[in-house]
């Protein structure tokens, strides 16, 4: 009774307190400070400009806990202009018309010189660049369609013509360029008279690019005849793409100003700088093969290299802000560039492959329908309607003006890694004939191409443990940035006051989201208010795994730390939830779009049961593995009171989605466009498509020789004896021979593969 008393007595006290804000001020609120103050993580400029770096978007509903999905729902779809349809109908088209993706890779180690004139003069390189400027002016949605299309085709393209338009300098320059410089560098820029790259990628400084060792030096020197101030250069970098061939280079480095010329700071920091190749000094244009994917990437270095204060993008007043210059225009690039890239190919899989897996049979039965093979067939399409949809959410995000830092990270890491799923599963599927490099293989070099999409713009591995919910956490969460900077604050009473504020209300927001976690866990989740429709119970469940996220990742916060930055697993864990959380929201938005089509749903349901068995399993995981066990044990039962069942789609669903892609329709249709589709029959796709509308048409013909078999009507066991029986017993119609002899041979011609003479690619 005496214990019970005591903490009934201890809690009443701090409930006075809470209620008491004056009160509270003056006994609590000061110790909490300095308790959080010790708490947090010692965090670098560098670390501190990313973290306020970019813009807080859907991400910040998902760490609230309780998503308010009619926001999300009533945004307006995104839709291109009919400028940019018909760029995509007209130059895009007739591009990927002219490449020749096997002569690009295997002979020409580079795109024909006409394929390089094309893209300059149809103004590719300046598709973000302003019109007054000389570019297209082109939506976010728009530069990713482009990219989607070309990546379909060839990847050497794709990757040529997204460069300059998300990490190249035009990005730069159009948000923080002098007005000379946009004046001079856009127009030129957009006409592909000057080719970008930025070199930020160095021996010892990769997805720590921030550990750069590349310096300038502020000091006076000769340029042009005359003594000015300006910077003498020394650097190394490599993995430039574009750089090869660049004529102007944009430049990351450290700032170093000794002699004050400046102001009073020493080290100034990260600075960005716009150069001339022919700058004296500069060593370019020596290539790396990445995977025999030849788009122009190479090393550059520069020695003793002086330039003007002129060339720092936007003059000398920037110095020292690159990094955050550069975190906020990666943010926008990483959210177009490499997941159009990924989604091409997941649809250049679906559109294939799906197909493929109807022509090609074995053992007297089309492939696709054995079951071992139907469930790489759902994973295609699935991960597939993942990707399509967080694309086109994450695009419609950049062109209402926001800058998504976490978002992009999501979409960079599991657009990518979708890919690897989608084309590993697609080379199963295809088996012999995606292994043998050729013309007619449509699959083997962008599988080739996996590991640079993995690789660059911030390595996977990093993106997934350190920056999703490393940063997502602080940046993304309503409360922590805010109680991190009151800390951080000059004046300590304006800190305490702000602390406190923010403090108190993260503890309601905590209380709240406990109260609904615990009840949605007893099975609450069926009375959550959520819009109506086909979709209502994947919103309940996922608001429902919302709560659970944002309790999960508060308690981790509160109870790790500084630490939690270190504990990577951990991390990672929390990380595959909000991503998945993300994709759940997306593919919602992208159903309701959409007009809620009745033969999308199983793609949806599949796709979201999907996303919703990781997040479970990381549940699991993260609860098996937090080090402070009875937290653990009583995070998991407000969570998840019940237990934890991670399962995803049953195979009766997986059957349903496999089917969709093995047959001409319009969610076929819808899945795949967007992508280049060749009409020919001299084309891969184009044969593929072909054979597949004859072989679904000489079915029903092939279905009454079976029967007329087992009646004893027909005999032969050879297929063109047996076609010429039927027709003499008139079982089938001579036309409808035909039809069968037309189906065979366009299915021969598809699983045909290439071959070369015996000394092919010797050198002598």
């Amino acid at each position: 009774m005496t214990t019970v008393f005591i903490l009934a007595a201890v809690a009443a006290f701090f409930a006075i307190l809470l209620c008491l804000p004056a009160l509270r001020r003056v006994i609590l609120t000061p110790l909490l400070f300095a308790l959080f103050k010790r708490m947090l993580p010692p965090l670098s400029a560098t670390e501190r400009e990313a973290l306020e770096s970019g813009s807080v978007g859907w991400d910040g509903e998902l760490f609230s806990g309780n998503p308010d999905w009619q926001k999300l729902l009533a945004l307006p779809p995104p839709t291109l202009t009919p400028a940019e349809q018909a760029f995509l109908d007209g130059p895009v088209e007739e591009l990927c018309a002219m490449l020749d993706d096997w002569r690009i890779v295997e002979h020409d180690k580079d795109l024909p010189p006409q394929v390089w004139e094309f893209l300059k003069t149809q103004r590719f390189f300046g598709m973000i660049i302003p019109p007054e400027y000389g570019g297209l002016g082109f939506s976010a949605l728009a530069h990713s369609a482009v990219i989607m299309k070309l990546a379909s085709r060839s990847i050497t393209a794709a990757v040529t013509a997204m460069v300059p338009n998300s990490l190249g300098p035009a990005e730069l320059l159009m948000q923080y360029g002098t007005q000379g410089q946009k004046d001079y560098y856009l127009p030129r820029l957009a006409r592909g008279e000057e080719i970008p790259c930025f070199a930020l990628t160095g021996p010892e400084a990769g997805s720590d690019a921030a550990s750069m060792p590349d310096l300038g030096v502020v000091c006076k020197g000769i340029f042009a005849g005359e003594e000015i101030v300006g910077i003498r250069l020394n650097w190394e970098k490599r993995y430039i793409t574009l750089g090869p061939v660049a004529t102007l280079l944009g430049l990351a480095f450290k700032l170093n100003d000794p002699e004050h010329l400046l102001g009073d700071k020493v080290e100034l920091g990260i600075t960005l700088a716009l150069i001339p190749t022919k700058t004296p000094g500069i060593s370019i244009g020596r290539r790396h093969v990445p995977l025999d994917i030849p788009f122009q990437v190479g090393p550059n270095w520069g020695t003793d290299v002086f330039i003007p204060l002129d060339y720092l993008i936007g003059g000398a007043a920037r110095a020292g802000q690159g990094w955050r210059m550069l975190m906020e225009c990666l943010g926008v690039g990483r959210s177009i560039s490499l997941p159009a890239l990924s989604t091409g190919a997941g649809k250049l899989a679906c559109r294939g492959v799906g197909a493929y897996a109807r022509i090609r049979r074995q053992f007297r039965v089309p492939v696709g329908s054995m079951e071992g093979v139907e469930e790489p067939l759902a994973r295609i399409a699935g991960l597939t309607y993942q990707m399509e949809a967080a694309r086109v959410l994450t695009c419609a995000a950049v062109d209402r003006g926001e800058k998504p830092s976490v978002l992009s990270a999501i979409v960079k890491y599991h657009l990518t890694e979708r890919m690897r799923v989608v084309l590993n599963d697609a080379m199963d599927v295809a088996g012999g004939s995606a292994i043998c490099l050729g013309p007619r293989n449509y699959l083997g070099r962008p599988y080739q191409s996996i590991p640079i999409g993995i690789t660059v713009e911030g390595a996977n591995i990093l993106t997934r443990t350190l920056i999703i919910f490393g940063q997502g956490a602080i940046r993304s969460h309503p409360y922590v940035l805010k109680e991190m900077q009151a800390v951080a604050h000059p004046d300590p009473a304006v800190g305490l006051q702000q602390f406190d504020r923010a403090f108190f209300a993260h503890v309601g927001l905590t209380i709240r989201t406990a109260l609904r976690s615990f009840g949605c866990g007893l099975g609450g989740s069926f009375l959550l208010s959520v819009p109506a429709g086909p979709a209502r119970r994947i919103l309940q469940r996922t608001t429902r795994r919302c709560s659970a996220f944002a309790l999960t990742a508060d308690v981790a916060m509160l109870i790790l730390g500084g630490n939690l930055k270190r504990k990577e697993k951990l991390s990672g864990r929390l990380a595959d939830i909000l991503a998945n959380l993300y994709l759940l929201s997306a593919m919602v938005k992208q159903f309701e779009e959409r007009g809620r089509p009745l033969d999308e749903l199983p793609l949806l349901e599949w796709s979201c049961a999907e996303s919703l068995r990781v997040i479970d399993s990381a549940f699991v995981g993260f609860f098996r593995n937090f080090p402070n066990r009875p937290i653990a044990w009583l995070l998991r039962f407000l969570t998840f009171p019940l237990g934890i069942r991670p399962q995803g789609a049953c195979d009766r669903l997986g059957h349903r989605v496999a089917t969709l892609l093995m047959a001409p329709s319009a969610l076929r249709e819808r899945l795949t466009q967007g992508i280049y589709l060749p009409t020919g029959t001299d084309e891969a796709l184009g044969r593929i498509d072909d054979a597949l509308t004859k072989v679904v048409a000489a079915e029903a013909v092939e279905k009454k020789l079976r029967t007329a078999r087992k009646a004893k009507q027909i005999f032969a066991v050879d297929e063109s004896e047996a076609l010429r029986e039927g027709v003499a017993a008139g079982v089938i119609s001579a036309a409808e021979a035909e039809m069968v002899e037309s189906a065979n041979a366009a299915r021969r011609e598809v699983i045909r593969v290439d071959d070369f003479p015996a000394d092919y690619g010797h050198t002598f």
